[in-house]
């Protein structure tokens, strides 16, 4: 068998840090799932919708130029600093709920991030592009470096996987900096008005971290094994 099957069926280091990968995030993804499918049946007292809530949660940070607009996937919501952009799914942009006013909310944080120049954003995003080339190819130049015996090649491969990691690391903060933003304007705003709606909204945010924790958990255990695999090839 070659190097590389060796290393993806046989090494019972690569089967037990798969192991321990896959965990968290299975339960990370189900845990947002079903914390949002929850609070998605919750209505909020506002009344608001997603996007009314988004929009005045960005007034009250006196941003102007940040469009809303519906965006298709579930939970596919984000804020697109280049565009100015805020992209709602479908039950966020038009659900009046507590799960849609607080993925909504939290976006707008993004957006009050970028409007005062939140430095970890702004890192995160000129990341993006080495982030997601390094994610999808970091793998070719490793594998030709090792059974190359080229060592330039295996350290662009650990470069390029560095670079996913980094991303992961930068993001957390960022992510939970723009949940903070979001509870807090949803308060002072008048959204949530009740203390069940304030902690379902801290409820549906903090399952949402946990993806992105179990990510950059991944993501740093990866990196190392494959740094072992290295040094010892």
């Amino acid at each position: 068998m070659t190097l590389f099957g060796w290393m993806l069926f046989w090494d019972p280091t690569y089967m037990l840090i798969m192991g321990i990968t896959m965990i968290p995030a299975l339960w990370a993804s189900y845990r947002v799932k079903s914390t949002f499918a929850r609070y998605a049946k919750v209505g909020i007292g506002s009344g608001m919708s997603g996007a009314e809530a988004a929009a005045q949660v960005l007034r009250s940070a006196n941003i102007r130029g940040v469009t809303i607009e519906p965006h298709q996937g579930f939970l596919s919501d984000h804020y697109d600093p280049r565009a100015k952009a805020l992209r709602l799914s479908p039950k966020v942009y038009a659900g009046r709920t507590v799960a849609a006013v607080a993925v909504a909310a939290h976006e707008a944080g993004h957006a009050i991030q970028d409007d005062v120049g939140y430095a970890r954003l702004r890192i995160r995003s000129a990341l993006v592009p080495v982030a997601s080339f390094g994610d999808r190819l970091w793998f070719l130049p490793f594998m030709i470096g090792l059974f190359a015996n080229i060592s330039g090649l295996v350290l662009v491969g650990i470069i390029l996987l560095a670079a996913t990691v980094l991303f992961q690391l930068v993001t957390l903060p960022t992510e939970f900096d723009a949940s903070r933003r979001a509870k807090e304007a949803l308060v002072a705003v008048g959204v949530t008005r009740t203390e069940e709606e304030a902690v379902g909204v801290s409820k549906v945010l903090n399952a949402a971290a946990m993806t992105y924790l179990a990510a950059a958990l991944a993501s740093i255990i990866q990196l190392l094994y494959w740094i072992s695999v290295a040094r010892r090839n």
